[in-house]
């Protein structure tokens, strides 16, 4: 997907957006060899963006990635009681990274992890709302169901609320959050007289699972982390 320019520079870290225009400008911006105009867009999965003849690198050093994670994994860097963790699966991704929020051991789909403490903050922080979507599998009155779950509901003496609640099959749902409580699909879910077979997320703000292998990770693109950052 193609994004500005100055988009680009800056969500990897090389100036602010203003900045970056003063670069294109003076032509220290080049899209595939050639000189970059102002008003100029790129896709950085497909095109090659350089400054001053440098690749585009990840802002500040720090290391971005996404992971499929399976069923049975704990979303720690260890674990007292012996179980596989997360950590396990991107022990070659050359960083020490952690988990951005929580995805349960039973749950599976997309974890991000990183080393920037301030993209995990924002994306963890109740204020920023963001959007985490999934599938699930349900055992249940489905029909019944869906009345409940498009209206709050309590568990545990919280107040849950879905941003949406779709119908995608006989008996799959998709559900999308912000709100992020523990464990709060499976516990609206229960609430609403439905037994969770499978849970997956799928996507987190706009960056989103796609094809990625169980088991796998990938490094975010340049595109996909300014998408977070925004």
């Amino acid at each position: 997907m193609e994004e500005r320019l100055q988009k680009l520079l800056s969500a990897a870290g090389i100036c602010s957006r203003r900045r970056a225009e003063e670069y294109i400008l003076a032509g220290r911006v080049t899209v595939n060899g050639r000189q970059a105009q102002l008003g100029d867009r790129a896709d950085p999965v497909r095109d090659c963006v350089e400054v001053d003849g440098v690749p585009l690198s990840a802002p500040g050093g720090h290391t971005y990635i996404m992971l499929n994670k399976p069923r049975g994994y704990v979303t720690t860097l260890s674990d007292e009681k012996g179980r596989k963790t997360v950590a396990q699966l991107v022990t070659d991704c050359s960083a020490r990274v952690w988990p951005v929020g929580r995805l349960d051991m039973d749950s599976e789909g997309l974890l991000l992890l990183t080393d920037d403490g301030e993209l995990t903050h924002r994306l963890t922080h109740p204020s920023h709302e963001v959007e985490k979507e999934y599938r699930v599998w349900v055992r249940g009155d489905v029909d019944q169901a869906l009345p409940v779950l498009s209206a709050s509901v309590w568990s545990d003496g919280e107040e849950l609320t879905a941003d949406q609640v779709e119908r995608t099959g006989p008996q799959t749902l998709t559900v999308v959050i912000h709100q992020g409580k523990n464990r709060q699909v499976r516990r609206m879910c229960a609430a609403a007289g439905l037994k969770v077979e499978r849970l997956q997320r799928v996507r987190e703000g706009e960056v989103r699972l796609g094809g990625l292998k169980l088991g796998k990770w990938r490094p975010l693109s340049v595109m996909e982390l300014a998408a977070l950052q925004d």
